[in-house]
C-alpha cells in the first residue's frame, strides 16, 4: 500500500528542496527521519515535515506499522513564483523571483528489492575493418 503527503507552496526553490531529497530515496522511513534531523539545511526541515506526515497520515488512516514503511519516492517540484520588483539605478527595475516548490513523499510498505544485479549487454564479436579494408572490399 502506498501512502502520500504533499506540502504545496514550500519557500525555498526545487533546485534546492531535490538535494536534500535525493539523499533519503529507498531508506525506511526511522533512518530517513534520522538523516533529516542531522541535516543542516533549510530544505531538509521542511522534508522533514512532510515525512512526519506521510508516517502519521499511514498510521492513522491505513493502520500500517511506522516501522515497516519504505521511502518509495520522493519527488520535488516547483511551485508558483513570487514576482517582486527592485528599484535599481537611473529608475529602472530589477525582478526578484520568490521561488516556492511542492514536495511530495510517498511510503509504501512494500519491501525495495536492490539486490538486483544490473543487466550486462553482450559485446559485438565482429571486428571492425579499416577503411582502406571497406572501401575496397565494395
Amino acid at each position: 500500500m502506498h501512502v502520500r503527503s504533499i506540502h504545496r507552496g514550500a519557500r525555498i526553490s526545487a533546485f534546492k528542496c531535490r538535494e536534500v531529497t535525493r539523499e533519503i530515496q529507498g531508506l525506511s522511513a526511522s533512518k530517513a527521519v534520522d538523516v533529516l534531523s542531522f541535516t543542516a539545511k533549510k530544505a531538509a526541515r521542511l522534508v522533514l515535515s512532510t515525512l512526519k506526515s506521510a508516517i502519521a497520515n499511514a498510521e492513522n488512516n491505513n493502520d500500517l506499522r511506522a516501522d515497516k514503511l519504505v521511502v518509495k519516492e520522493a519527488v520535488v517540484g516547483e511551485g508558483p513564483t513570487l514576482k517582486r520588483f527592485r528599484p535599481k539605478a537611473r529608475g529602472s527595475a530589477g525582478p526578484i523571483r520568490k521561488r516556492t516548490s511542492n514536495i511530495h513523499i510517498t511510503l509504501s510498505d512494500e519491501v525495495a528489492t536492490t539486490s538486483e544485479k544490473p543487466k550486462q549487454t553482450k559485446a559485438k564479436t565482429a571486428k571492425r575493418q579499416p577503411k582502406a579494408e571497406k572501401k575496397a572490399n565494395s
